[in-house]
């Protein structure tokens, strides 16, 4: 029993003895963390200005500057560990990583996927910041591009983040890229008007809207688009500017379509509803609606009290 304790308050004292030597070294180790985690985020944050001014690409700048922050930070931590005295866990740790790259790999291949897919991403992408975008059923604008996901703004204000991967391999429409969208809308006309004073009406409209984009590569043009039951459907097209999609295109659409409806009624253009035609079927017995008596009394005292 005593040479128990005795071996045990031995190997404390070793221990104890052995942690006191390496306190310098562990002591640096840890300076070297600190002073290298700040050093690796204003580099990181250097390098995002620097390619950000070069690229005018403030989504790949901030990757890649978080990037580079994240690859400095690993390198002090190794650094430390071998300032500490600590070579053979960095070793270990160097080693159990490659060893297990594999077994990580399938434990976190959407993890895996969507990194690489951040990365291609950061370089080659069907979008910018503040870009108007759907990605598969989220529309919205662009706010930020991470590691694992691409962030969007819906217009009624919810956060959104979608999976690189998914950003990869889903189709993205941009409304932004170019800065035009066409608009469409149907209005209809009675039989009885005149089609192409219409139409021009509808033409002497849109240019007076200000907002109304109209150049050789951006033509509006209205086109007879239907003969329903009632009305002759008139097709209208225009352009409109997409920097403030959600918005202003609206209102703009908003204005065309108020504003061609006055102006048809203006210029003498019927714009009736659809009629809607009732057939009564009753053979040889006539009208097929059955009077009762209580219902002729009482049309016979209201004929009498009307002076």
């Amino acid at each position: 029993m005593q040479n128990d304790a005795k071996t045990i308050s031995e190997s404390f004292l070793n221990f104890y003895n052995s942690l006191i030597e390496q306190l310098p070294g562990i002591g640096m180790g840890l300076v070297i963390v600190v002073l290298g985690s700040l050093i690796a985020k204003w580099i990181g944050q250097f390098a995002s200005r620097r390619i950000s001014a070069r690229t005018n690409d403030p989504l790949m700048s901030k990757f890649l500057g978080q990037a580079i922050k994240y690859v400095l930070i690993i390198f002090a931590i190794m650094i430390a560990l071998r300032a500490a005295g600590l070579g053979g866990i960095a070793t270990a740790i160097l080693t159990a990583a490659g060893a297990s790259a594999l077994v990580l790999g399938f434990a976190f291949k959407d993890i895996g996927e969507n990194f690489i897919a951040g990365v291609i991403l950061a370089f080659n992408r069907p979008f910018d910041v503040d870009d108007t975008v759907e990605i598969g059923s989220n529309f919205g604008k662009v706010k930020n591009l991470e590691f694992r996901y691409t962030k969007l703004k819906t217009f009624d204000g919810k956060d959104v983040y979608i999976p690189n991967s998914d950003v990869l391999t889903k189709p993205v429409t941009n409304y932004t890229e170019d800065g035009f969208f066409r608009w469409d809308f149907i209005i209809g006309i009675a039989y009885e008007d005149n089609i192409e004073g219409a139409k021009k009406t509808i033409m002497d409209t849109l240019r007076k809207e200000p907002n109304v984009i109209e150049d050789l590569d951006h033509q509006n043009f209205v086109i007879e688009d239907q003969l329903a039951t009632s009305t002759v459907n008139l097709k209208v097209y225009f352009w409109v500017d997409t920097k403030d999609f959600r918005r202003m295109a609206l209102v703009t659409k908003g204005n065309v379509v108020r504003n061609v409806k006055e102006a048809l009624e203006q210029n003498g253009y019927y714009l009736p509803a659809d009629i809607q035609e009732i057939k009564l079927y009753g053979g040889e017995k006539g009208f097929p609606i059955r009077i009762e008596k209580s219902d002729i009394s009482s049309a016979e005292n209201q004929t009498k009290d009307t002076p």
